[in-house]
């Protein structure tokens, strides 16, 4: 029996457009890159014939110049795959024909369905979306290229106006108003345009681990819509009960339906479907509605699918677990999105259904590469790394005329000249590839549900190879079982030695250059101290009273602020290594509400701790914010950031004046000065009188948005009772009690664990299709009713978390697997995002929050 993989099935699905692609210009949007990044696909484009491979968002002149011989023909075929709906495409569709002046044909892929393009809120498209759209691109190309036939000196920036024009037009135009057959034919004769359904793009870390792209409007759709149960557009609502019906239903369960809906399909898979929490129950009902007689029949194996709500456990994705995976996430830069990008995002943001933002994390992290291959010393036999690569720059085009080759070299006066730390960053900044192989060892899969120590002990054990295979000798001290930064440094330098043994083993590289950058002082001293607290808020939390969790918790507002003043004052950006920020107090503080709710539900009236206990809370937060704003730059302090650096520097000001004032001798004044002394008194009453009022304006506001910070968290402390599914208690986050860091397991754990059992679960739906319905309702009346079915019975299990993963999930979830002793099921883990604890403080506080 063939075994469940989603990266095969990710390349299956390429190939099948084999002949699409074949000769042509292909496009890629930022989901679709990250997606084939990590899918491992750009080989196999390649082998399919594609000519060049282009970003749709950053387009470019020179993206033209697709062949080396001259001879060749020029480029008639352009095919676009985008991972967002039509109409945000659009614009970059048309400056992509634009562009290719002689294209003839154009194919569009989407991951977004026919019927969730006219399923989504406000979408300009119907029910027939794909065929009205290739209608609208042939119409909006050949105006567009009527007008540069009027004006063939139109310059780049009025042509990209133009497209912006069309682009608004695409919002507003009816897609059923009619078309003379003649106009029709002929512009069919120019630019035949059609549109598919691609719908597998996903980022897989492994076979049976994926998450959605960040920048696919699968992946950023809101889960929920601003009301009282809402936290954040990109975490489901809680689960009160109260499902959204109609118009209330986010856009995020129509698309996450969709493409689970589709990916069974890809997969062959015939779903069982269950699932945990009111959105999730949601799109669950959307999946069954989707199914008919034809799946019915169709041979499939059968899967279970068990779709869970993130807000049902937002304390796991909180805490820092010992994973090297999440830390590396955590520590390493994210690419920055582009503006082109951002833009792409403004039309589904002005939804009037939608959030003002939802930004998603990107997973294409950077990797410093030319930190870790700098080399220190001068040695002529050394291998430049950044030499080579701007020989090969300056070289690619060497036949070209003589004006291109001194703009060439006008780059290598730039590498020398102008920031050359800058641009060798730029250059060698490396990124993961989780499915290529190199060499047959999937190190993203092999490391991805390993603790920290163990995947670094692995990382090292990959280099040993490598260099074994290279026969190079290096002379450094190892010890079994211990990873060191300086061991792991040495090893790859001495691999990226040569530019052979560099491309060769480029795999590794780049993740052993990860595995440094997580395990320097600064990253892994704050995530140790991260770790720690946490486990101290979970002991403390498993006392008689609430008075030892506030008492931690207000001990580290103060620390971390202590510390960020002290920061201050001595002109460093940064705190000292290994000390948590003020940022990371409050979400230590979100950790500790959480877990208040779930040990003292019934502690006070309005929150888990008293009045006395929350008001010292409150005093230590507002006196923090007043002596440093800088330390707390979040949404709850928006337009208030101007005036309390304000109200600072006149403090200080104020400060200075006495201490010099102090210092002043009396004898200093003279005559004049003692009879202007009354006027001078009158006028600082005065001032006085001001300032005091502003500070107490400035103070009672700050005490506003901290009560409404305070009202927020009691929402998170009412977790446990608010959300249905957690009532009984049986799904809630275990306390630490035996001081094991790892003794404590998340909501997936118990939920699988039960599962597999064949335990009661409650809250717990089972979704049977409209056409299992009517047979079961048929037989039944003949005493052949079938019993519910179960998801320990199926073979493979598809578990998808609406909201996000991280990877001490994955371990969890493979934990669980092997502790119920059935080794025949084939588990598949997924989420929409890959979820790190900064993460989580921006959905529960920051930009992407509705508090």
């Amino acid at each position: 029996m063939a075994v469940v993989d989603v990266t095969k099935s990710c390349l299956d699905s390429i190939s099948q457009i084999s002949e699409h692609i074949e000769g042509s210009v292909l496009y890629l949007d930022a989901g679709c890159t990250k997606s084939f990044q990590y899918t491992g696909a750009f080989p196999l484009l390649l082998n399919h014939g594609v000519r060049a491979l282009c970003s749709l968002e950053d387009i470019s002149s020179l993206d033209t110049v697709v062949d080396w011989n001259a001879n060749s023909d020029p480029v008639r075929k352009v095919v676009v795959i985008t991972s967002r709906l039509l109409s945000d495409a659009h614009r970059y569709i048309l400056r992509c024909l634009s562009t290719h002046q002689a294209v003839d044909c154009c194919t569009v892929f989407t991951s977004v369905s026919e019927i969730a393009h006219s399923a989504y809120p406000d979408s300009p498209l119907g029910p027939d979306a794909f065929h009205e759209y290739e209608s609208l691109l042939v119409q909006d190309y050949e105006e567009l290229v009527k007008r540069d036939k009027k004006n063939s000196r139109r310059t780049e920036g009025s042509n990209l106006k133009d497209i912006s024009q069309n682009e608004a037009s695409l919002s507003a135009r009816n897609f059923i108003e009619d078309k003379s057959v003649a106009d029709t034919e002929d512009v069919g004769k120019k630019l035949v345009v059609s549109v598919h359904h691609f719908p597998m793009i996903l980022c897989p870390f492994s076979p049976r681990v994926f998450v959605l792209p960040s920048e696919g409007s699968v992946g950023d759709a809101y889960l929920s819509v601003k009301h009282e149960d809402a936290l954040s557009p990109g975490l489901p609502p809680l689960s009160t009960g109260l499902l959204s019906d109609g118009d209330d239903i986010p856009a995020g369960a129509t698309l996450t339906a969709n493409f689970l809906y589709h990916l069974a399909a890809k997969m062959d898979l015939k779903m069982e479907i269950f699932s945990l929490g009111d959105l999730s129950k949601t799109v669950g009902k959307i999946m069954t509605d989707m199914s008919s007689l034809y799946d019915v029949g169709r041979r499939k194996r059968s899967a279970g699918l068990l779709l869970i709500d993130r807000t049902l456990d937002l304390l796991t994705p909180c805490c820092h677990g010992d994973s090297l995976v999440d830390c590396m996430f955590s520590s390493l830069p994210r690419r920055e999105k582009t503006t082109s990008s951002a833009h792409l995002k403004s039309s589904q943001n002005q939804l009037k259904h939608g959030p003002s933002n939802l930004e998603r994390a990107s997973l294409d992290v950077q990797i410093p590469l030319a930190l870790v291959l700098r080399e220190e010393d001068n040695n002529t036999d050394n291998f430049r790394l950044l030499e080579s690569i701007e020989a090969f720059l300056c070289g690619w085009d060497s036949g070209n005329s003589a004006s291109q080759v001194l703009d060439l070299m006008n780059l290598k006066s730039k590498v020398h000249n102008e920031k050359p730390l800058e641009f060798e960053n730029e250059l060698l900044s490396g990124s993961f590839v989780s499915t290529e192989s190199f060499r047959g060892t999937p190190y993203m899969e092999a490391i991805l549900d390993r603790r920290t120590k163990d995947g670094a002990v692995l990382v090292k054990k990959w280099l040993q190879e490598a260099l074994r295979r290279e026969n190079i000798t290096v002379n450094v001290k190892s010890r079994p079982g211990f990873v060191t930064k300086s061991e792991l440094q040495l090893m790859v330098k001495a691999l990226a030695k040569t530019q052979s043994s560099l491309l060769r083993n480029k795999g590794i590289i780049q993740l052993a250059a990860a595995a440094l950058v997580a395990l320097d002082e600064s990253n892994s001293a704050r995530w140790e101290a991260f770790m720690s607290a946490e486990r101290i808020l979970s002991v403390v939390s498993a006392g008689d009273t609430t008075q030892s969790l506030s008492a931690q918790i207000d001990d580290l507002i103060n620390k971390t602020a202590l510390m960020g003043l002290h920061g201050q004052k001595n002109k460093k950006s940064e705190a000292s290594k290994g000390l948590l920020s003020f940022q990371d107090a409050l979400l230590l503080m979100i950790s500790g509400y959480i877990l208040a709710g779930e040990n003292f539900p019934t502690s006070g009236s309005d929150g888990p701790f008293s009045w006395q206990e929350e008001k010292l809370l409150k005093d230590s937060i507002v006196e923090a914010i007043l002596e440093n704003p800088s330390i707390a730059k979040l949404k709850f302090l928006h337009g208030l950031m101007e005036e309390l650096e304000t109200n600072l520097s006149r403090i200080k000001s104020d400060e200075s004046k006495e201490t010099s004032s102090d210092q002043i001798d009396i004898d200093d004044f003279d005559d004049d000065q003692w009879g202007k002394w009354g006027d001078e008194e009158v006028d600082n009453k005065n001032n006085s009188k001001e300032q005091v009022y502003s500070d107490m304006q400035l103070k009672l506001e700050l005490r506003d948005r901290v009560d409404n910070l305070f009202k927020f968290l009691h929402k998170l402390s009412s977790l446990k009772s608010r959300n249905i599914p957690l009532k009984d208690g049986s799904l809630s986050s275990e306390n630490n009690f035996s001081g094991d860091p790892y003794a404590s397991r998340g909501l997936l754990y118990k939920l699988l664990t039960r599962v597999l059992a064949k335990n009661d679960v409650p809250g717990l739906e089972y979704h049977s299709s409209t056409v299992g319905q009517l047979f079961k309702s048929g037989f039944r009346r003949f005493g052949l009713g079938q019993a519910k079915p179960s998801l320990a019975d199926q073979n493979i299990i598809l578990v998808f978390v609406i909201g996000g993963i991280n990877s001490v999930e994955v371990r969890e979830a493979q934990e669980a697997l092997s502790e119920s002793g059935r080794p025949d099921i084939e588990l598949i883990l997924g989420g929409t995002t890959l979820l790190t604890p900064d993460d989580m403080l921006d959905l529960l506080l920051g930009k992407s929050s509705y508090f």
